[in-house]
């Protein structure tokens, strides 16, 4: 797969996501299609399938499209559109600036030396719903208020989540429903390989059916943790100061 740079990676998630997040991802498609004035018989030739099957998904007639369908069709439009000089993604990216995301941030930590995920785990009183398929080292951590992330935040932004290092912890407090992020999550790896090295939802007894399916599928660990707000930033604050106290 070719990889892209800059600006247009961060389109080409926003869109990814868009159609993901979509109540209907096969009009999700159409809107993106349309956006791009490309047609149905275009786009189902970069694909190699039939026109059809593009309509078929665009009315509803198929299932909702899966995440690699959702990529090639990402991928097939951008493509289209830089071999035809690039205006529009242009003005997208004008469109895509700023600072929402830090506001929806509570804390954001490396730890001077890594922590092992189930250490990590224990420091903050969670319990694991999916584990992890081998060892899997935490190197920081970052903390979202998940209905400011989720309401106010653009999907393409939340790469931010991983600051210097995808070997993060991704705490999402004020969970209410136990699944909106691993939505979120699923919305970037729709196009991009990059995922955090555990999930830690606050604020819920216990993930659905659904959050536990995602988090499983996208082999992502996912953790659960109670109390308040103020005691989790505590203990993840200590636990930076622990592992900084092991390197003087």
């Amino acid at each position: 797969m070719v990889e892209y740079e800059g600006f247009i990676t961060d389109i080409m998630i926003r869109i990814a996501g868009d159609i993901v997040l979509s109540d209907n991802p096969g009009k999700g498609i159409r809107k993106w299609r349309e956006f791009f004035e490309m047609s149905q018989a275009e786009l189902a030739a970069r694909l190699g399938t039939s026109p059809s099957v593009i309509s078929d998904y665009e009315s509803g007639r198929r299932k909702s499209p899966g995440s690699q369908f959702i990529r090639r069709v990402v991928k097939a439009l951008v493509d289209y559109e830089l071999e035809r000089g690039g205006q529009k993604l242009y003005i997208l990216s004008r469109q895509l600036g700023g600072e929402r995301f830090w506001e929806a941030i509570l804390d954001m930590r490396d730890f001077d030396v890594p922590v092992e995920l189930n250490e990590f785990v224990k420091a903050i009183g969670a319990t694991l719903a999916v584990g992890p398929e081998g060892y899997v080292d935490i190197h920081g951590y970052t903390v979202v208020d998940s209905l400011k992330l989720v309401l106010d935040v653009p999907s393409h932004e939340y790469l931010k989540l991983y600051g210097s290092t995808t070997q993060r912890a991704a705490v999402f407090t004020n969970v209410r429903y136990g699944r909106s992020p691993l939505i979120a999550i699923k919305s970037m790896l729709a196009f991009t390989s990059l995922r955090p090295a555990i999930v830690v939802m606050h604020g819920v007894d216990r993930p659905d059916y659904l959050g536990i399916e995602i988090a499983r599928r996208e082999r992502v660990p996912l953790a659960i943790v109670n109390g308040s707000i103020d005691e989790l930033l505590t203990a993840l604050r200590n636990l930076a100061e622990r592992q900084k106290s092991i390197t003087r």
